[in-house]
């Protein structure tokens, strides 16, 4: 099935561009100028992903990202400038999948796209007996790949398809460590680079949303300069 992608930046020729180097691929587009036009346009017509800069007028990539997380996990790229490393972080925490710094290769923009979107296939295909994935369950913890359901103390856990592959990557073997490099391979693949911080950003905010629902929250741990674990029980 073709996967519909939203492209919001206020850069028409960024718009021109990517449009075309994804229609090629054979990707629907929607594009979009500013983040309120955007919001109302995917509330009422959802896509698959969404590509979303970060410096808009009328509402930025960051309040856009915010309220879109209020009701969706569906990926999200952001598009940021070399000058924007806190905001790249910050969107990171607030659920953001994944960013690109401008300028950009339209390949690599293409392979992200790919990897997320695979990846978020992989998660929701299949349920148990029909070749998905057997549900995880770790203590008061339980993952279930086939509908891309997590629980805690059995109350849900709304998570983006990256938390979901790192945390799923932890908690197959408690107590074992991860390195950064290992999670960034269960989360991204062995074709699409991230450096450390984006892992990092990534576990504070998967510790950041069990924190919500549990204060005493702390089984996933960090070994400084090595990586993270899951602690076993």
């Amino acid at each position: 099935m073709q996967s519909t992608i939203a492209l919001v930046d206020d850069d028409r020729n960024i718009l021109t561009s990517v449009t075309m180097a994804l229609e090629a691929e054979g990707y629907r587009v929607r594009t979009y100028t500013d983040g309120s036009e955007a919001l109302r346009g995917m509330s009422s017509n959802p896509v698959d992903l969404a590509i979303l800069d970060i410096k808009m007028p009328r509402m930025d990539g960051m309040e856009l990202l915010n309220r879109l997380r209020q009701g969706s996990n569906m990926p999200v790229i952001f598009l940021t400038s070399k000058d924007e490393e806190v905001d790249e972080l910050l969107g990171l925490r607030m659920g953001a999948d994944d960013y690109i710094t401008k300028p950009f290769s339209q390949r690599l923009l293409i392979e992200r796209i790919r990897a997320l979107l695979r990846r978020e296939r992989t998660a929701k295909a299949g349920v148990d007996g029909d070749g998905g994935e057997k549900p995880l369950a770790r203590g008061d913890l339980m993952l279930d790949p086939g509908r891309h359901l997590c629980t805690w103390k059995e109350r849900q856990v709304s998570l983006t398809v990256t938390e979901f592959l790192i945390l799923k990557a932890l908690a197959q073997r408690p107590g074992h460590v991860k390195t950064r490099d290992q999670l960034m391979d269960a989360a991204y693949g062995e074709s699409v680079y991230v450096d450390d911080r984006t892992i990092d950003s990534h576990i504070k905010r998967l510790r950041k949303k069990f924190k919500d629902i549990d204060d005493d929250f702390g089984q996933i741990e960090t070994l400084y300069g090595v990586g993270y674990r899951y602690k076993d029980a």
